[in-house]
């Protein structure tokens, strides 16, 4: 006999809201899960039973990071013992993603043992928005689809950029993902800064120079995250003193760890397009350079798509015609 069962939402703390707006979306309860011990231990109680559904979990990894990944393979492992039929991992901020390779000695891949671990807590999926890298999809056996943030950004981004556009990626890394936008939203160009990073010291790095010609444009950079705001600030600065008319930021993953907020003020950007894929801080909502796009309705299309078997990529994966070499 077919389970006709539906499936279950549940959630940690990382971003109730994120999960109820989902829920609402989908017309379905989000569970909330996590009580506290006295001495602070984590402890994980599911309301609805789960034996032969499916589960979802939504809890991006996101600051406090460790706790986070705490609860999330606790709930993992509390569903998995309910008998569930399968057990998806909804992370749309994977944290510990910038650690995806040996980049000195003694070091370890902290990305790759994060993701087996979700995987022996008892995940059958993962599914992420923007990863760092898409390669780490390969640490794990089980399937990872990674979502992009372009499916929400860019109806938005259209309404403010028609012409006379440059999209600029912050380094190097960045310069497929500035090509994918400046096919979408039809731009005159890409521009690259280039930057040095101390891979001995967190968070350092500095805008050494760029190519490409944004005298007199309007140039939107975009990027993974904004953490302590210094590659955004730093990139801006230079593309502001290149002759840039206006400039804007469009990125995933707003964490805003200090000092991000005090460079964000002082910095020549007119616009900061940010999702909420992590819940984003107080002060930064009332900022009026931050825009706030909700990737509610792209996880949970992405949900739907999960659990009735159809195809992510044909729904939610905006295609870009042609590469950015192309069309020039």
């Amino acid at each position: 006999m077919p389970n006709d069962n539906g499936f279950v939402l549940l959630t940690g703390t990382a971003n109730l809201k994120l999960a109820q707006d989902i829920g609402k979306i989908l017309g379905k309860e989000v569970h909330e899960t996590i009580t506290v011990f006295a001495d602070g231990e984590k402890r994980i109680i599911i309301p609805e039973n789960l034996r032969r559904r499916d589960v979802f979990i939504i809890q991006p990894t996101c600051p406090p990071v460790d706790s986070n990944l705490m609860e999330l393979f606790l709930i993992i492992d509390a569903a998995k013992r309910s008998s569930a039929s399968e057990v998806s991992a909804i992370i749309p901020y994977f944290g510990y993603s910038r650690q995806d390779r040996k980049d000195r000695p003694r070091v370890p891949i902290s990305a790759s043992l994060v993701a087996r671990l979700i995987e022996f807590s008892g995940a059958d999926r993962i599914l992420t928005i923007d990863i760092h890298s898409e390669q780490e999809a390969g640490f794990v056996e089980i399937p990872w689809d990674n979502l992009f943030s372009s499916y929400s950004f860019l109806p938005e981004l259209k309404k403010h950029f028609q012409s006379n556009l440059i999209i600029a990626s912050p380094d190097k890394g960045g310069v497929p993902k500035a090509t994918f936008y400046a096919d979408l939203l039809g731009a005159e160009g890409i521009a690259t800064v280039f930057k040095e990073r101390d891979v001995h010291k967190q968070n350092k790095s500095q805008a050494l120079g760029m190519i490409g010609d944004v005298k007199g444009k309007d140039v939107l950079i975009v990027d993974d995250m904004i953490d302590t705001g210094g590659t955004l600030c730093d990139a801006a600065a230079l593309i502001k003193n290149n002759g840039a008319k206006s400039i804007s930021a469009a990125s995933t993953h707003g964490l805003f760890s200090d000092p991000a907020p005090e460079r964000i003020k002082t910095a020549p950007i007119d616009k900061i397009f940010i999702t909420d894929s992590v819940p984003i801080r107080e002060d930064l909502l009332k900022n009026p350079k931050v825009v706030i796009i909700s990737v509610a309705k792209l996880l949970a299309e992405a949900i739907n798509c999960i659990y009735n078997g159809d195809s992510m990529s044909e729904k939610l994966i905006p295609k870009a015609h042609r590469t950015y070499e192309d069309r020039v």
